[in-house]
């Protein structure tokens, strides 16, 4: 469900801007490509994000309009203003109702593209620590990306071998989700994606990994965990999705997923990217057999 936000402009003109600013920053996290990591400095000037040749910051993406957001100095820090956008401005997934004082951390979404706001006493290593995060986390939701995924499975699979203790892997994928993309949009598309982390992310023991392999699809490593104890969870988690009630702006969804379970028991023959294969085949073959079922 998508919350919108509302908060009360109080300035306080006894402090200068350069004692709340500082070093302030937006850093692009999503989507990736050639932006990804970009660093725009705020100042004591204002600055506009939109499609417009005249943004500052200048976004080609259909879901962002001409004149979408600003970004205002003020002695208290900074505010940002949604500029009576098509599709609205969000921070941390709530979208604006009047100005807001962003807070360190906080994160900026303007159309399809999100910004993390940095404001802390020691901004460059901020930065430097956001950029890490980008090479091991997935910008949209949050969880870890595929790459940290394969070097944690390459891990597990050596420790399973070594100490012969079972190891599964969760291969999870949205049924139908180019339909929802074709009917509500990718607004839609990514708020899926990102209501779906949240929901699996509480199922999650601390031992485990959740990740994003791409796309519609997720990856869990389950670390000590049998077969038939794989599919106990993947069950639990298909319930709490085919149970949750999604709801993108006025659109209420109904959405199920398909999960393909792997699992080895220390077999020296296995390794991390057959384990991914069978489970994504045993997820395809859940597909095949109907949506909405665990296959392993």
């Amino acid at each position: 469900m998508v919350e919108k936000l509302t908060q009360t402009w109080i300035t306080s003109p006894k402090r200068l801007f350069s004692e709340v600013a500082r070093e302030a920053c937006l850093v692009h996290i999503y989507p990736t490509g050639t932006s990804m990591g970009c660093r725009y400095t705020l100042s004591e000037r204002s600055l506009m994000l939109g499609r417009g040749e005249d943004c500052d910051i200048r976004l080609q993406d259909h879901s962002v309009s001409r004149r979408h957001a600003k970004i205002e100095p003020t002695p208290d820090g900074f505010y940002v203003h949604d500029q009576q956008s098509t599709n609205g401005t969000f921070v941390n997934d709530r979208q604006l109702e009047s100005a807001w004082l962003l807070q360190d951390g906080d994160y900026l979404r303007v159309g399809n593209c999100i910004y993390r706001y940095l404001a802390g006493g020691n901004i460059e290593a901020e930065y430097h620590e956001e950029i890490y995060r980008l090479t091991i986390l997935d910008g949209l939701t949050q969880i870890h990306n595929q790459r940290y995924l394969s070097e944690f499975l390459d891990r597990e699979v050596v420790r399973s071998q070594r100490h012969n203790r079972p190891l599964s892997v969760l291969m999870i994928d949205i049924d139908k989700f180019k339909l929802v993309n074709d009917t509500y949009g990718h607004l839609c598309g990514d708020f899926v994606l990102r209501e779906l982390a949240d929901i699996v992310r509480t199922t999650m023991r601390k031992e485990d990994l959740f990740a994003r392999y791409g796309g519609e699809e997720f990856a869990i490593v389950l670390v000590e965990a049998d077969n038939a104890e794989a599919m106990v969870v993947a069950e639990r988690i298909r319930k709490a999705v085919a149970s949750h009630q999604f709801r993108f702006e006025s659109n209420p969804l109904n959405l199920t997923i398909s999960i393909g379970v792997a699992t080895t028991s220390g077999d020296m023959e296995m390794n991390a990217a057959n384990l991914l294969r069978i489970a994504d085949e045993n997820m395809y073959n859940a597909k095949r057999n109907g949506r909405d079922k665990v296959v392993g």
